[in-house]
C-alpha cells in the first residue's frame, strides 16, 4: 500500500484529494498546508510519495521539493508536483526540481501516481500496490 503526504495550502484540495486517493487504495498518512508543516510530517511520517502544490499561497513548492530532497534526517521519498495551471506554465523549473513529475490536479488519480512510480524505479521499498 502507498503512503502519501499531500502538501496544498487549499483545504478543500486537500479533503478532496484524500478522499479520492483513499478510495483508490492509496493511504494519506497526512496533510500540510505549508513548508513548515510539510517538512515537520515528512520527518515524521516518512511517505512513500509526497504530492506537492507548486504554488503555496506565498510560498514555492518548488523550493520545498528541493528542501524536502536535501533536508537532513529525512529520507528522501518521491516528489510529485502538482498544480491547477498546465505543465508546459512551469516545464523548465519542473525539469530543474528533484520531483519524479507533475500532475495537473484534475488528472489526480493512484493509476497516474504509481504509473510516476514505477517510471521513477519505484523509489524505496514495494511502493506499488
Amino acid at each position: 500500500m502507498t503512503r502519501c503526504l499531500i502538501v496544498d495550502d487549499s483545504p478543500r484540495f486537500l479533503d478532496a484529494a484524500r478522499g479520492l486517493l483513499e478510495r483508490q487504495g492509496i493511504t494519506v498518512v497526512g496533510v500540510a498546508s505549508n513548508s513548515a508543516e510539510a517538512l515537520e510530517r515528512a520527518e515524521e511520517l516518512r511517505p512513500d510519495v509526497t504530492l506537492l502544490d507548486i504554488d503555496l499561497g506565498g510560498e514555492s513548492g518548488l523550493e520545498l521539493a528541493r528542501r524536502l530532497h536535501r533536508e537532513p534526517g529525512l529520507a528522501p521519498s518521491p516528489v510529485i508536483l502538482i498544480s491547477t495551471h498546465a505543465e508546459q506554465d512551469y516545464a523548465e523549473l519542473i525539469a530543474a526540481s528533484p520531483a519524479i513529475g507533475f500532475l495537473p490536479k484534475t488528472a489526480l488519480s493512484a493509476g497516474a501516481i504509481h504509473d510516476l512510480l514505477a517510471g521513477h524505479g519505484g523509489g524505496r521499498g514495494d511502493l506499488v500496490s
